[in-house]
């Protein structure tokens, strides 16, 4: 206020005339001031008496001019407030923004700035909420969850908060509420500014306010809001009773109710609530699904487990995501009677404007060491900290018995399970006549990237088994580890073919060593089982020993790096495949020489690879002296560095007879099993974190969740992260210490954003599989929503609240995921409000009531003055159960 900035300090040897002139300066300006506050305080509360805030500016000191200026602590409360709201003002959101505005959960366009003020021995927050985007503001059937509570109440955009600093935020007493208020609205009117403004009263969970607005004009809109948490009157359950009480607002009298008819503009919001986990609502879509011809539990109505038929169920059983939806159903349309109402109550869902529905979906996932949910992440998790323990010891039976460094910490720790569950293990994994086919090698592309097994082959289903055997602790995987290693060297001894391996009798060394380990064992018991049997007369003659019979090397990654020309033959860009085939080729060379000993290099390739010789005519010509062929070797076989030749060059003339066998089952199988018993602890975990993230991954891309882009994009991206990352176990030059150790954390938190986001996916096109529009969309929202957070810790939980319109083709589908109520259930209410949805009422139902224009009362706008239509002059917002009862009004007068 202007009165508060004037200073004006009288000399003693001042004249008199200019003493005078001053005093009537400040008496005027003072007086004009408190016209204007008096004028205000009729507007804000008449039932303040105007004396109270008066008398104590009038009771001037003219002895002293120090006194004119002087303003009371009311006075310097107002300027504060006006000082505050005038910054505000100044500053554009963009510069709120840069100063410190905090974010509200509830809307990304929503902000709010506080300020703290004192009067006498009390202290106050001042709030001021406001949204970046300018477009519309809350309307009469605007419903938007993005709204401020007070925004929904009395249709406002931008507005102010002023409060006690207490523990609750309430202000108890009424008085002083009100006098709050008068200080708020004195000071904006000074600042020219049109916030409405408001102060909550009474105790916090009634969300009782009430406020106040300049509208610019010589209107002020007043605004009351209270809870009824009980005994709500029973009329008040029922729309026809809650249009009356609307309408009792600006009549002249309730009798004129039943005789008079009013145009109000009515939306209503009804919400119904379905729960993911109901016995009932599960078989509505087990029921649905089947209809379809689809059948997705597998499983009778008894078994609502949600993920039966998923991948990962055979491991563990995820918590669905999906903890149940939010159908809400909109109505807007002019009224006119009580009767219209009471037909309204009685309408179906069906009539209803538009629907919409939201899942209830839990948004934060669990960050850093906080590992809640069972996944093969969390498990995964596991394993790295079992990986960082394993340094400790140099064998794994160290981890079993007690002379390990810290070994009673770790027997304090480490639950190991008992033989029985260790029995069932094996007996699962060492199943006769399971077989891994060639295709399995051949699913996956980036297995080799991985360097660890496929899923169906036996390390990776032992890699999977440890995962749930005890807590995954080093102590339980030993233990695992050592049996397994005891049933592996008993098929050898007894000459049983291994489960769960490839019967072509190759070795793929794109995978880790230990599955490379357990095809050589199990080639060497086949050639063990053959030896001891006679199978003399399938050999052939003679002849064909010379040339052919000699099957190809098998060899380990191992076994090559341990020869000294394959590590010359791999400098020449060979791959292990290609030393494989070398071997053998070095073999029937030598064979070839002994049987030809004046043959040349030529002449093998005619006879090896005739692919790789060029007649010199259509007809093969031979010399006169028939002892060399007329033609030329293939380009491929002609150049100077040929691999072909350079092994010719080197394969002396030998019989087989005579070569000394590429593969002696006796020796590589002692060698195979020698391996598995000596394998370092590091050793073992490194490949068993390769093959467990890649066999984790493999089993949940075998997940069912429809035409769902993004989480097809997720899931590939998520092999593209593993091979990388997975890369440096590889190397074998990993310490307790190495960056890897996190980096590996790391990768679990990566595996379980993407896990969480497909067992959401699976669980929408499992509910949605009538209606597969709903379930793209509903989690195209969420993954927009979740992607931004994935990897940041947040500071305020945000619900996921975005809605879907639901398509009316679409509306049968999703009204059936609401069975009829039974009367045995245990949560059924008493039906009181209407409007059922298959048997159910709204969990809650919220009206607005809008009037525009003259009704002739002492509160009516005038004609002359504004639009009757373009002034909203009464609007009351409901919020209800059948319980409880929220009404919120806020009236345009001009008195």
């Amino acid at each position: 206020m202007a009165s508060f900035s004037v200073s004006t300090k009288v000399e003693p040897d001042a004249d008199d005339d200019c003493v005078a002139e001053e005093v009537v300066f400040h008496f005027s300006y003072l007086l004009h001031s408190l016209v204007i506050h008096w004028f205000l305080l009729l507007h804000c509360d008449y039932r303040i008496r105007a004396n109270a805030y008066l008398l104590p500016l009038l009771a001037l000191q003219f002895e002293n001019f120090d006194d004119f200026t002087i303003a009371s602590p009311w006075e310097r409360f107002i300027y504060e407030i006006e000082a505050v709201c005038r910054d505000w003002m100044a500053d554009s959101p963009k510069r709120l923004l840069d100063k410190g505005a905090v974010a509200l959960v509830y809307s990304k366009y929503s902000y709010k700035v506080k300020s703290e003020l004192k009067y006498g021995t009390k202290s106050y927050c001042m709030e001021y909420y406001f949204e970046t985007n300018i477009n519309g503001k809350p309307g009469t059937a605007d419903w938007r969850s993005g709204f401020h509570d007070l925004q929904l109440c009395f249709g406002v955009k931008e507005f102010l908060v002023i409060s006690r600093k207490s523990a609750s935020s309430a202000v108890l007493d009424s008085p002083e509420a009100s006098k709050l208020l008068s200080a708020v609205a004195i000071a904006l009117s000074n600042c020219s500014s049109l916030w409405p403004a408001f102060v909550p009263v009474h105790d916090p969970s009634r969300k009782a306010y009430i406020g106040i607005q300049n509208m610019g004009t010589v209107f002020t809109r007043r605004f009351e809001a209270d809870w009824i948490c009980s005994q709500v009157p029973r009329r008040l359950m029922h729309l026809e009773g809650l249009y009356e009480l609307f309408v009792s607002k600006f009549v002249y009298s309730t009798l004129d109710l039943p005789t008079n008819f009013f145009k109000v503009q009515f939306a209503m919001r009804l919400t119904y609530k379905m729960l993911a986990h109901d016995d009932y609502n599960m078989k509505a879509i087990d029921a649905q699904n089947t209809n379809s011809g689809e059948n997705l539990t597998g499983k009778t109505f008894n078994e609502t487990l949600w993920d039966n038929d998923c991948p990962w169920s055979e491991w563990y059983s995820a918590e669905d995501p999906v903890k149940g939806f939010e159908l809400i159903a909109i109505w807007s349309k002019m009224v006119e009677g009580s009767l219209e109402m009471a037909e309204l109550e009685n309408a179906s869902p069906y009539e209803a404007e538009k629907w919409l529905i939201s899942p209830s979906c839990a948004p934060k996932l669990p960050e850093g060491s906080e590992w809640n949910q069972i996944g093969f992440a969390s498990q995964l998790h596991i394993l790295v900290d079992a990986l960082k323990t394993s340094f400790k010891a140099q064998f794994m039976e160290n981890f079993v018995s007690d002379d390990t460094s810290g070994s009673e910490n770790l027997h304090s720790s480490m639950i190991i399970p008992p033989p029985t569950v260790s029995d069932q293990v094996l007996k699962e994994l060492f199943q006769e006549g399971v077989q891994v086919t060639d295709s399995a090698y051949g699913v996956n592309k980036t297995l080799g990237a991985i360097k660890g097994a496929p899923l169906e082959s036996l390390f990776a289903q032992f890699c999977l088994h440890s995962l749930w055997f005890g807590d995954c602790n080093i102590r339980a995987i030993a233990v695992l580890w050592i049996e397994f290693v005891r049933k592996v060297r008993r098929c050898w001894e007894e000459s049983q073919l291994i489960p769960r391996m490839p019967a072509n009798g190759s070795i793929d060394l794109s995978t880790c060593l230990i599955n490379q380990k357990l095809q050589m064992l199990a080639v060497c018991i086949e050639k063990k089982y053959e030896m001891n049997e006679d199978h003399q007369d399938c050999i052939g003659s003679e002849d064909q020993i010379e040339y052919m019979t000699e099957e190809a090397s098998l060899m380990t990654e191992d076994m090559h790096e341990e020869c000294p020309q394959d590590v010359e033959d791999l400098s020449d860009s060979l791959n292990f495949s290609t030393l494989v085939e070398r071997d053998t080729l070095a073999s029937d060379m030598s064979a070839f020489k002994a049987a030809n000993p004046n043959a040349v290099f030529e002449d093998f390739i005619r006879w090896h690879s005739p692919g790789d010789w060029i007649d010199d005519d259509l007809e093969v010509e031979m010399s006169k002296d028939n002892s060399s062929p007329r033609g030329k070797l293939s380009k491929r076989m002609s150049k100077n560095a040929n691999s072909w030749r350079n092994i010719w060059s080197r394969s002396p003339a030998l019989p087989f007879s005579e070569q000394k066998p590429l593969l002696d089952p006796n020796r590589e199988g002692e060698k195979v099993l020698h391996y598995l018993e000596t394998l370092q602890p590091h050793q073992l975990l490194e490949q068993m974190l390769c093959t467990a993230f890649g066999a984790a991954a493999d089993t949940l891309i075998q997940t069912n969740y429809g035409e769902l882009k993004q989480m097809e994009t997720m899931m590939q991206h998520l092999y593209l992260t593993l091979a990388p990352a997975l890369k440096p176990l590889q190397e074998n030059c990993l310490s307790a210490d190495s960056e890897t150790i996190e980096d590996l954390r790391r990768l679990c938190v990566v595996f379980q954003h993407v896990e969480k986001l497909l067992t959401l996916a699976a669980s929408l096109h499992r509910k949605f599989l009538q209606a597969p529009r709903l379930a793209r969309e509903i989690f195209s929202d969420f993954y927009n929503f979740y992607i931004p957070r994935m990897g940041i810790g947040l500071i305020e939980e945000k619900e996921f609240d975005k809605k879907q319109v639901v398509w009316n083709e679409e509306r049968e589908v999703v009204a059936n995921m609401l069975v009829q109520p039974t009367a045995n259930q245990s949560w059924r209410k008493v039906l009181s409000m209407g409007n059922l949805l298959n048997g159910h009422e709204p969990i809650q139902r919220e009206i607005i009531f809008s009037l525009h224009g003259v009704n002739g009362n002492h509160y009516a706008i005038p004609t002359a003055t504004v639009s009757q239509q373009n002034v909203e002059t009464y609007r009351m917002y409901i919020c209800g159960t059948s319980n409880d009862l929220r009404v919120a009004l806020s009236v345009v007068s001009c008195d």
